[in-house]
């Protein structure tokens, strides 16, 4: 066993009697070691409830005979942590989180791992840290958070509170709406109700296959969700017994089925920093290209908040996402000898599952739209790449010709719209918020909230910086090259012509090339925004978005 390094032996009678002092006994020591990442905490309503998660994983290990280590993970609530400087952590909480559990696992060697997260960059920092150690490893998430109510209409975080805030803004609704609002639109424990970041990240890690059938869907509130973290917890002592680990699960054709199912419930474009980053810690190669090449081969079939009228217990009660996959199987998109957590491939984990709603899966001839939720878009102003939900962009804005309002960091482009600077017909341009620039990638939500709530008609937003899992509109971000690294986006200026075709996937300012190369050449990049701690650290060593915005390795 792995372990053995650090109980077995003469040399290590030191280190058994350190075993002995936390009261550990023979048996125990002997046992396989599993470890248990726990990312709980008193700040994240996903998190919060996962100490009950943890306690049933630890029952199903005691089951299966193994020996429970339990250790603390970070854990930032993007939700709380927006529009203010805390939102400049989150995206790099991720690399911290994966480095403190790799610092955590190897000083002391667990047999297996099981991983329990729920929020939006906890997910992806556990899944790289498991492709990086390759230990046999287990998910199991908190569940979602059941949909809020607002005078009987089911709403969530986003539909409900942050679009309420532009809608107070522009005189549609009373702040003491708003107050009432605020009680109800978020209903208890678990990650927001949408199809938002953290959920697409759930249900990525069930479609990969490291994560339990139901993982993605199952309630936080339902019992059947400490069921699922029991049987998690006895799966992983399978997982060691058979030596199954992290790189024979996570392979190119399982990143591919997990591109598939993305596209098809049309998932954050968060996917597109965090597949790539957890794709490089498994060695193998997923170019922001390749997400575009799905998206066209695959069929939007399933769509909830906030593209759509569902919320996550909808997909829930139609089948979840063993349903979802089973149509995409029966439509020949899926990888279905990929290995599964389960032991099994995938397509005997879903062999039996059936659309349960319709209306919530549809049928592949009755999608929602015949591509997937998201597009790639490059041009003079991305050369890189940038990435737009458009699941959640109205038809009328697929292609849009507007003039630029130039702003150069979140704060002022929140007070711009708000103060109404912004006009119908605007591309809002947000810059210097990439993630070198802003530094942290900071997200998006409250701009695009206020243009919806506010109904300014025809407004798209474009930046350097990422948009929330719960923004929905013309809302292109990841634009690479970034403003801090010289890239078009920065030479920009108040009323130039900006072009976005999404259908044609262009991203265009119209200005010459000669005119782009004089207004570079007389560019000159700003001061650092932050000097010392972590984050002046990370924009020295983070690299560009198409890249997934990892820490690269000297290769």
């Amino acid at each position: 066993m792995r372990s053995d390094s650090m109980k077995k032996g003469l040399e290590k009678a030191p280190h058994r009697s350190l075993f002995k002092a936390m009261g550990y006994t023979n048996e125990q020591i002997r046992r396989p070691m599993i470890g248990i990442a726990n990312a709980a905490n008193d700040i994240v309503p996903g998190h919060i409830e996962l100490n009950k998660i943890v306690k049933a994983v630890r029952e199903g290990i005691l089951m299966a005979g193994g020996t429970p280590f339990e250790f603390g993970v970070i854990g930032i609530c993007d939700g709380i942590a927006m529009n203010h400087d805390g939102m400049k952590y989150s995206l790099p909480s991720r690399e911290v989180i994966a480095d403190a559990i790799e610092c955590q696992c190897m000083g002391h060697p667990f047999d297996g791992i099981v991983f329990v997260p729920n929020c939006d960059k906890i997910v992806p920092g556990m899944l790289m840290v498991s492709a990086r150690l390759n230990v046999p490893s287990i998910f199991i998430s908190g569940g979602p958070m059941l949909a809020g109510q607002d005078c009987g209409v089911k709403t969530d975080l986003v539909k409900g509170m942050f679009e309420g805030v532009g809608k107070v803004k522009a005189g549609k609704m009373t702040m003491a709406e708003l107050d009432d609002m605020e009680d109800w639109a978020c209903s208890g424990a678990g990650c927001c109700a949408g199809m938002f970041t953290a959920n697409s990240m759930n249900c990525i890690t069930e479609t990969i296959g490291m994560g339990l059938p139901g993982n993605g869907t199952v309630p936080a509130a339902y019992g059947e969700r400490v069921r699922l973290a029991k049987n998690a917890g006895m799966q992983i002592l399978e997982l060691v017994k058979k030596n199954i680990r992290p790189r024979d699960i996570m392979t190119a054709k399982s990143f591919l089925n997990a591109l598939t199912i993305d596209m098809a419930f049309g998932g954050s474009t968060n996917t597109a920093l965090h597949l790539p980053a957890v794709a490089y810690e498994a060695g193998v190669k997923l170019d922001l290209k390749l997400f575009d090449e799905v998206s066209k081969k695959t069929r939007y079939i399933c769509s909830l908040s906030p593209g759509g009228k569902h919320f996550m217990e909808d997909l829930y009660f139609a089948g979840g996402i063993s349903a979802l996959l089973k149509v995409l199987a029966d439509n020949k998109r899926l990888n279905l000898n990929c290995l599964t957590v389960t032991g099994k491939s995938l397509g005997e984990n879903i062999k039996n599952a059936r659309v349960k709603n319709p209306e919530v899966i549809r049928s592949w001839d009755n999608a929602y739209r015949n591509e997937g939720g998201m597009a790639v878009l490059y041009g003079n102003l991305a050369t890189g790449g940038s990435v737009v939900k458009q699941s959640a962009v109205a038809p009328e804005m697929m292609k849009h010709t507007g003039p630029a309002k130039v702003f150069n960091s979140e704060g002022e482009a929140t007070k711009g719209i708000l103060g109404g600077k912004v006009k119908a017909g605007d591309i809002v341009v947000v810059r210097y918020e990439g993630p070198k620039g802003g530094p942290g990638m900071q997200e998006m939500l409250s701009l695009t909230a206020a243009v919806a709530g506010m109904a300014i008609k025809d407004v798209a937003l474009i930046t350097d910086g990422r948009f929330s899992g719960g923004t929905r509109g013309a809302s292109i971000g990841h634009i690479c090259p970034e403003a801090a690294d010289g890239g078009t986006i920065g030479i920009v200026k108040n009323g130039d012509i900006i072009e976005i075709d999404i259908p044609n996937r262009k991203l265009n300012v119209k200005l010459s090339p000669k005119e782009i190369a004089k207004r570079k050449k007389a560019w000159k990049k700003p001061a650092a925004k932050i000097t010392s701690g972590y984050l002046s650290r990370y924009a020295k060593m983070v690299s560009a978005s198409n890249l997934g915005a990892v820490f690269l390795r000297d290769e």
